[in-house]
């Protein structure tokens, strides 16, 4: 069952979607919770690598020689998330927009 989140959560949970598509410039407020929203989602992926990095330890523990065959799973999932873990901000996203302008 998931946990009910808190009013305090929802209020600091980003409404925009993670990307500086459609956003003004120039309106401070917007940029920022583009920024915001960009640098949430990818603590996101980078703390789900390493809530599997911690299930495939346990379970090569766990599992002793026969880890191979039952940890597969999760090392091909780890190395799926271990691509995108990495946290490397907005700023690059942010230098690189191109806007599309009519002329």
């Amino acid at each position: 069952m998931p946990t009910p989140e808190s009013k305090e959560f929802l209020a600091k949970k980003p409404k925009v979607p993670p990307t500086f598509d459609g956003v003004d410039y120039d309106d401070n407020v917007a940029l920022k919770a583009a920024q915001d929203s960009i640098v949430r989602e990818q603590w996101v992926r980078s703390m789900m690598a390493r809530l599997v990095r911690e299930e495939m330890g346990k379970c090569y523990w766990r599992e002793g020689v026969n880890h191979l065959e039952k940890c597969g799973h999760l090392r091909d999932r780890y190395l799926e998330l271990l691509k995108d873990a990495k946290i490397k901000g907005y700023l690059f996203e942010q230098q690189n927009y191109v806007t599309k302008s009519g002329s």
